[in-house]
């Protein structure tokens, strides 16, 4: 079945609305909320400087989004154009499209963990210590070269207008799980859906915890592919070593500025290949086997 090819001019020339930029005023709306009741409940859910630096990096992050709209709309758009088929416009396709994509965003948040490249694309997501719906703003800067990964999406037919209204809700359901309010919910909600539980979870620094529970909107993929963990004793947030720091500048590229030092100081091409692409938790093992070879060969 054949279908018609779409311009990029036709898909802009909607003019969609940007769904996270109205929903922003009530976000932070309810980032203050909680904020007031932690201060009021004396609850150490909240550090006003860290709250400021996830913000600026949220809003920044929003204004490259916007910018980045014709870029992001090409790559969709190209492969979509690619194949002959598509879904059509109906209800059930939106539901169809959200599983598709809540499966490949499960597979970009897992390899962000477990590659190094593509963790520094991630990394300031994870670098607050606390745990709260501000920390839902801390995207980084860089993580929009993680469109690649969404590419099956637009080759499996979907529109690319259903795919960035599905992606843009999908990217709006992480700001409720960033919470300590929210025990653990209903017995059927907790096995089908991401929920504060899980992500508080995915937060942690405890070793117990480490690379699990990477599902989006759905937690059934971390069941399926053996990393789901379920929430016992609380969490402690942050990185295994954590970055002392409120710029935000800092915040985004610390890990590309270690990687740069760590290829700068390598000895060979294929440690420099290591630093870049090795898995995060095992980089200090890594470097332990490359500078003992090194010791060896004097």
């Amino acid at each position: 079945m054949s279908k018609e090819k779409l311009t990029l001019d036709q898909v802009l020339s909607l003019d969609l609305p940007n769904i996270i930029l109205f929903a922003a005023p009530v976000m932070i709306g309810l980032v203050a909320l909680e904020w007031f009741l932690s201060y009021k409940e004396k609850k150490d859910y909240y550090d006003g400087k860290d709250t400021i630096a996830a913000t600026v990096i949220g809003l920044v992050n929003v204004a490259m989004s916007a910018g980045l709209k014709v870029i992001t709309f090409g790559v969709i758009l190209f492969f979509y154009n690619l194949v002959p088929w598509s879904f059509p416009n109906t209800w059930w396709s939106f539901v169809v499209c959200l599983f598709w994509l809540d499966f490949w965003r499960y597979w970009a948040h897992r390899i962000s963990h477990e590659n190094r490249f593509w963790w520094a694309t991630h990394v300031t997501h994870h670098n607050s210590e606390k745990y709260n719906w501000s920390v839902s703003f801390r995207l980084s800067w860089t993580q929009h070269i993680k469109i690649i990964f969404f590419i099956p999406v637009a080759l499996a037919g979907f529109h690319p207008v259903m795919f960035f209204i599905v992606h843009q809700l999908a990217v709006l359901y992480q700001f409720w799980i960033h919470t300590e309010y929210i025990d653990k919910l209903p017995r059927p909600i907790e096995y089908i859906f991401t929920t504060p539980s899980h992500h508080r979870v995915h937060h942690a620094s405890n070793e117990k915890y480490l690379d699990k529970n990477y599902g989006s909107t759905f937690i059934i993929w971390d069941r399926m592919f053996g990393t789901f963990m379920p929430e016992e004793e609380r969490p402690a947030y942050g990185l295994t070593k954590q970055v002392k720091s409120y710029n935000p500048l800092t915040l985004n590229f610390h890990e590309w500025a270690d990687i740069f030092r760590d290829v700068k100081n390598s000895s060979s091409l294929k440690e420099a290949f290591a630093m870049v692409f090795t898995r995060p938790s095992e980089l200090q093992e890594m470097k332990a086997k490359f500078k003992e070879k090194e010791q060896v060969k004097v």
